[in-house]
Order: C-alpha cells, then structure tokens, then sequence
C-alpha cells in the first residue's frame, strides 16, 4: 500500500478493465465479429462497476464455482469475502445464438459495443437457491426476487475486456471511479474516509450520522446510488438536488465530497450490506456507515440484521470498518439530534415521522418540521412531487 493510500483494495489489487489505444483498435475490429448480446439495465450497472475495478477482483462475469461458494459461504473460491454473486443472464433463445463461441460482445439497447466477454462458461442458475441465499426469501412480491425471476435461466461467465464506459448524460461532474475517489482523497489528505450509501433524501437523521461519523475520521465520501431502482424511490436527479443543497449550506468544503455510485440496487438487506461495504473499500473508504435496514424493502429483513451480519466474517477480513447506528432524530428535550443510545426520553418528544407521513405531508405542499428536514430539502421535494 502507497503512503498516501487510505486503504488497500479489496483482494489486493484495484483492477481496470478498460483498454486503450492500439489495443483498444484491435479489440473494437475483433468485437465486429462476435455474436452480439444486449445488456438489461442492472447487468449494465454491473458491467460499469466491473471495468472501473469498483468489484475488485473481480476480472469478470462470475462462474458456478464462485457463484455456488458465494451462496453458501459468502466468500469466493478464493477465500475472499464476497456475498452477491455477478452474473450475465441468457435466454434460451440467447444461449442459441451464442452457441460455441469464444467471446461475445456485449452492447447497450442502442446495439454500441461496450465490451468483449471471454466465454469461460455457461451454467444455469439455481433460481431458488439464489433468492433464498440472497434475499432470504423466494417471494416474487420482493423486487430482487422479481428480477432474478424475469432474468434467464442461464449465466454466461468469462473475463471482460471494456472497449467504453456506458454513457451517461447526467451527473458528469460526480461520476468518478475507484481510481478517480482515491486520487481525490490522497489529495485532500485524508488517510481515514466514511463512505455513506444512500438511495434516498438526505434528512436531519441522515445529516447527524454522517457528521458523527465524520467526528472520527478525515473525511465523508456521500455516495448516492443512481443505478436502477424501484419505481416508488425518490428519483436520482431529485436527490441529487437536495443532496447538492446541503452541501452548499450544511457541510464542510474540505471535508466532504460527493460522488455518484453506478450500482443498481437490489434490495437484498444484509448481504447486499456487506456488497456495498466491500465496493466503497475498492473506492478507498476505510469506514462505512450501516444504519437500521440497510439496503431493505418492506419488512424482509430485522431492523439491525443488516449490521449482525458484520459478525459473521472474522475480524479484519473485510479490511474496511462498519460504523453501526441506530435511527436518530430530533429530542425536543434534549434540544437536538439524538438517537436511542444518547437520548433518555419517550417518544413523545422525539420528531419521528413515517416515510409514508412524510410523503403525505410533502405531496400536499407541506413542509416537515425543520428539526426533521431542513427546509431548502423540503422545498426542493414539495416542488418535484407537484412537478
């Protein structure tokens, strides 16, 4: 590890699979003439998080040795810890056209070949036993179980070899990869990052988190995720918004900073908990904040099961620190942000409201009480959901 380096990647080394230059003309010819494979939208997101080394180490699709000792042991063959498989799902129709090739090249919807996939293998996933080892349930009212269940039956494993990036039109300014946040991070000073994952609006609680973590470390990586998610989540462009906002008025230049996380989400609790620990580790954090229902959906998952889960790998083997919090919110006696390890009184005069509350309020233009949303966030939301 560098001196200026926060942390080592997770399995040692920061992998890169995009190819430049001279071998970058020869891979774009040679793409011309492999069968040609359309990318769904979440597999897209995998295939970015992949090329940018934010999966370190992995190199490529997964195969059924990994994908089978992921599933039963959360840790690779290898013996790293891992605990959600990456796979490239196929049709029948699609394993037919791919047939006995050597490689495939995978396109976005609009047919621009984005990558050149080494087949190594193709097996069939094991549908049940995947949604009961990563989402803990086989209930296709659970929107990750819906996508493994609409995805094929088949996975195409293999190394990948990255002609582009997929593009993006929005939010250019904050899409940096692993190599990019490290940079940014040895050039402001910070030996000690947090990383915080969010799906949705930054309120007061969220604030208090991250400034508590922020208290013991150099600096905050905020880390919204803008890949897929489900269709009731506050859109990205939104958030991003109410995120810019309060780094504008509530957060201190240098010592926060704002990057968007390609990912999709699945929905998967606690596993996917871990998933996203080890992926902001690629990205240099050395902490990584896990709140109540971490990466939940509905009631699926035990209100603290998604930090339990930490215990289950030895200690240091995961390499970055779980920073665990309980919910947090306003007292009115103790006069500020508190949570139920710092405040001693009843319900009553704590500010908590419900998310469908929330909404409830904000669709009808009404603003929550400042000590639970600042109200610049608040206007912001009002004026997306009367659109």
């Amino acid at each position: 590890m560098s001196d200026h380096e926060t942390i080592a990647p997770h399995g040692g080394t920061l992998v890169d699979l995009l190819v430049s230059g001279s071998e970058a003309q020869s891979l774009e010819q040679e793409a011309a003439n492999h069968p040609k494979l359309e990318v769904s939208e979440r597999e897209l997101s995998d295939l970015e998080m992949l090329t940018v080394g934010a999966l370190s180490p992995l190199t490529g699709f997964q195969g059924e040795k990994d994908y089978r000792s992921i599933l039963e042991t959360m840790h690779l063959e290898s013996g790293v810890p891992w605990s959600i498989p990456v796979t490239l799902s196929l049709s029948d129709e699609e394993l037919k056209r791919v047939g006995r090739s050597g490689a495939v090249t995978l396109t976005d919807a609009g047919g621009g070949a984005l990558a050149v996939l080494e087949v190594g293998e193709v097996f069939r996933r094991d549908r049940e036993f995947e949604a009961k080892a990563v989402f803990g349930t086989e209930d296709v009212e659970h929107p990750g179980v819906r996508a493994l269940h609409d995805a094929g039956d088949w996975c195409l494993a293999g190394t990948v070899r990255a002609l582009s990036l997929p593009q993006h039109g929005d939010f250019t300014q904050y899409r940096m990869t692993p190599r990019q946040t490290r940079e940014a991070f040895a050039g402001r000073g910070w030996r000690t990052v947090v990383g915080f994952q969010t799906r949705n609006p930054v309120h007061r609680a969220h604030e208090y988190i991250q400034k508590c973590a922020l208290e013991i470390v150099d600096g905050l990586l905020l880390h919204p995720l803008v890949g897929a998610t489900k269709g009731d989540d506050v859109p990205a462009d939104v958030r991003m918004q109410c995120y810019e906002m309060l780094f504008e008025n509530y957060y201190p230049k240098d010592r926060a900073m704002m990057s968007v996380f390609p990912a999709a989400m699945r929905y998967a609790g606690p596993k996917e908990a871990i998933w996203h620990a080890i992926c902001r580790k690629n990205y240099g954090c050395t902490h990584f904040i896990v709140g109540r229902d971490h990466a939940g959906v509905g009631d699926y998952y035990g209100t603290y099961d998604a930090q339990k889960i930490f215990e289950e790998f030895e200690p240091g083997e995961l390499g970055i620190t779980p920073l665990m919090f309980e919910h947090s919110f306003y007292c009115l006696t103790c006069e500020g942000m508190a949570s139920p390890k710092t405040c001693p009184h009843d319900d009553d005069v704590r500010v908590i409201l419900s998310g469908t509350k929330v909404r409830e309020m904000l669709r009808n233009g009404e603003k929550p009480p400042p000590e639970f949303s600042r109200p610049e966030v608040a206007e912001i939301l009002i004026a997306a959901m009367r659109g």
